[in-house]
């Protein structure tokens, strides 16, 4: 089965490609190179440049690959960004996605597997996120990944469409250390960042309503939400009604002290300390996933702990530094 996989050039794309491939699937990259990086997609794998905008190369990309399915994860994910930039998050999500739906649906193409995120969910005040938690997104990333599931709901119920829609946590760590996180967004590659600089890593509010006043998320590594792309991608391909939405996540909330402790014991830069600053605006205290649909839908567990990622991601980061260095 031939799979198109939008974003297929990113961070987390990449490894849902290489998985693909492992399994035995074929893949056709689709991907902007707006932030994904053409060297790190596989020579086995077909690649196409463009945008989930352009109607009229997704035409010719589903007519000429014979596509099967699609893993829709190219989207914009900055969080600040979408508040400055709200219109442009809605173009490229959720116009990027109902392009994408309408040639879908004229090439007859009824799998979907979505890229959606936990965001949605917004400030839950619960211990433990489920999939049936009320929906509050406090910014305008959070809105456009839950209008895209009610684009998706609508449109497999008009046309036909098997879906599942991933609601990923805090993605972190690496497959391989070429497939390291480029960015500078999420926790781990923000601490690094300042510990190459030889600054304190900065934790952002130290009197929540936690164990130790920080922040508490669930990590999730990157290897095990690639595995639960392919898991999903196989339940589609078995089962044309399936209409799925689930948490990717390990059901595990660590905090935010206590990764930054993680990374300095695994980078040996305790000594640097920890500056704290003010509280973030909209960070909610906690938000860790209840992962027991996902175990049951797909047979999906989670493998790889905090300290797994932690040491992955900086595998990953000295082996471009070195790269840099050459």
């Amino acid at each position: 089965m031939t799979w198109l996989i939008t974003g297929g050039a990113g961070y987390i794309g990449a490894h849902v490609v290489r998985d693909l491939l492992d399994a035995g699937e074929q893949a056709i990259v689709l991907d902007d190179l707006s932030t994904g990086s053409r060297d790190v997609v596989p020579e086995d794998a077909g690649f196409v440049q463009g945008s989930v905008l352009d109607a009229a190369l997704l035409d010719r990309v589903f007519r000429e690959h014979r596509i099967a399915g699609v893993i829709h994860i190219a989207g914009k994910k900055r969080v600040e960004e979408s508040v400055a930039r709200p219109l442009y998050y809605y173009r490229e999500n959720v116009d990027g996605l109902r392009t994408l739906l309408d040639a879908m649906v004229a090439a007859g193409v009824r799998r979907l597997v979505f890229s959606s995120s936990a965001a949605v969910y917004g400030m839950p005040d619960v211990d433990l996120v489920h999939e049936d938690t009320p929906c509050a997104p406090i910014n305008p990333y959070g809105e456009s990944k839950l209008v895209g599931e009610w684009l998706i709901r609508a449109a497999a119920e008009a046309h036909g469409i098997a879906y599942a829609s991933l609601r990923y946590f805090n993605v972190a760590g690496a497959a391989r250390p070429e497939l390291a996180d480029r960015g500078a967004f999420n926790l781990i590659p923000m601490v690094f960042d300042r510990i190459g600089e030889g600054l304190p890593p900065r934790i952002f509010g130290t009197d929540y309503a936690t164990p130790d006043g920080t922040c508490v998320r669930d990590f999730i590594h990157v290897q095990d939400l690639a595995a639960a792309h392919i898991a999903a991608a196989r339940r589609l391909a078995a089962d044309p009604e399936a209409r799925l939405t689930l948490n990717v996540g390990r059901g595990e909330g660590t905090s935010v002290r206590a990764m930054v402790d993680l990374i300095a014991e695994v980078t040996g830069t305790a000594g640097l300390g920890v500056e704290t600053a003010a509280r973030r605006p909209g960070d909610p205290a906690r938000v860790v996933a209840a992962s027991a649909r996902i175990e049951r839908e797909l047979g999906f567990t989670a493998r790889f702990d905090v300290r797994a990622m932690v040491e992955s991601a900086w595998a990953g980061r000295l082996a471009r530094v070195g790269a840099v260095g050459r």
